[in-house]
C-alpha cells in the first residue's frame, strides 16, 4: 500500500524496522539499569530521601509555591509576547518601509541576544531607574527578558506562517476589492494559525522552560529555585532535581497535547466548511462540482 507522502515498507523494511525497534529497547532499558544501579551504590534510593515528596510541607512550602511563581511568570509573558510578536510579525510585511525596516530591526536585534543577558539588563534596570520594590524586581525582570525575546521569535514564526500561504488568497481577496487590513484580519491571518500552531506551541513551551533561569541567577522564587531550598533542607538533591524535572514534564505535556487537540479541531472546522447555495424556492442546496453544470430540475447536465 502507498501513500501520497511515502512507499508502504516491503518485508525486508519491517524486518528491519522491528530489529532496529528491539536494539533501541535495550539500549533503553540498559540505561535505566545503569542509571538506578548508579543512584543505589550512591544511596539516592534511600527511602528518606523520597519520602519527603510523600508529605505535605515539601509541597505546600517550596514546590507549589514555586510552580505558581512559574506558571505566573510564564502566563504574563505568553499573554504578552504573543500579540507584541504579531503585531512585529505583520509589520515586517508591511508595503510601507518606514513600518517594515524598523521592525525587522527590532526583530533582529532581540532575537540574537541571548534571553539570559536580557534578564539581567532588565534586573539592572529596573533597580536602577525605577522604583521596583525589590521583592518583585525578579519577576519583572523574567517576565521583560522573556517578552522580549519571545516575542521577536514568534515575529518571525507569524511571519512565516503568512507567507506560506498560497499567492492566490491574497490576490483573490483584492480582487473582491478587500483593503490591505482587512485580506490580512480576514483572510490571511485565520488560514495561518493552523500552519502556526505547532511552531507557537514550541516557543511557549521554551517560555515555561526559560523561567528557570530567573531562579537559577536572579533570585526568582520559581520551580527550579524552590528546589535548592527544598534540597538544602532535606539533604535530597538528586531526587528533588527529579521531581522538579517531573513537573517541568508533565506541565509542557499538557501544553502540547492542549495545542494537539485545538490543531484538530481546527483543521476539523476547515475540512467541514462548505459553501451554501440558495435555491429559486427558497430551499438550500450545496455547490454543486466545478464545472459540472445542472438543469432546472436538478440533474446534472
Amino acid at each position: 500500500m502507498t501513500s501520497v507522502l511515502y512507499d508502504a515498507p516491503g518485508p525486508r523494511a519491517k524486518r528491519r524496522n522491528i530489529v532496529y525497534t528491539a536494539v533501541f529497547l535495550t539500549a533503553l532499558a540498559l540505561g535505566i539499569w545503569w542509571v538506578l544501579g548508579t543512584m543505589a551504590d550512591n544511596g539516592q534510593l534511600e527511602w528518606s530521601l523520597w519520602k519527603p515528596f510523600t508529605e505535605a510541607p515539601a509541597w505546600t512550602t517550596y514546590l507549589l509555591p514555586g510552580l505558581a511563581n512559574t506558571l505566573k511568570a510564564a502566563a504574563l509573558a505568553m499573554v504578552i509576547a504573543l500579540p507584541l510578536g504579531a503585531i512585529f510579525g505583520i509589520a515586517r510585511l508591511s508595503d510601507h518601509r518606514w513600518v517594515r525596516v524598523p521592525s525587522g530591526v527590532v526583530v533582529e536585534f532581540f532575537r540574537a541576544i541571548p534571553v539570559l543577558l536580557l534578564m539581567l539588563f532588565a534586573n539592572e534596570f529596573y533597580s536602577s531607574y525605577t522604583n521596583i520594590s525589590s521583592d518583585v524586581r525578579p519577576l519583572y525582570a523574567v517576565v521583560t527578558g522573556l517578552v522580549l525575546y519571545n516575542a521577536s521569535v514568534l515575529a518571525e514564526v507569524v511571519r512565516a506562517g503568512i507567507l506560506s500561504l498560497p499567492k492566490g488568497q491574497s490576490e483573490a481577496a483584492k480582487a473582491i476589492g478587500l483593503r490591505k487590513g482587512q485580506t490580512m484580519t480576514n483572510v490571511l491571518l485565520p488560514q495561518s494559525v493552523t500552519a502556526m500552531l505547532p511552531a507557537l506551541v514550541s516557543q511557549l513551551v521554551v517560555i515555561v522552560k526559560d523561567t528557570a533561569l530567573g531562579g537559577a541567577l536572579l533570585a526568582f522564587a520559581e520551580l527550579l529555585s524552590a528546589q535548592g531550598t527544598l534540597s538544602a533542607n532535606y539533604a535530597n538533591t538528586i531526587p528533588s532535581f527529579i521531581v522538579v524535572a517531573l513537573i517541568f514534564i508533565v506541565l509542557n505535556l499538557i501544553l502540547t497535547t492542549f495545542a494537539s487537540w485545538l490543531e484538530r479541531r481546527l483543521r476539523q472546522a476547515k475540512r467541514s466548511t462548505g459553501a451554501v447555495l440558495t435555491a429559486p424556492g427558497g430551499a438550500e442546496e450545496p455547490v454543486g462540482e466545478p464545472g459540472v453544470a445542472k438543469t432546472d430540475d436538478g440533474r446534472a447536465g
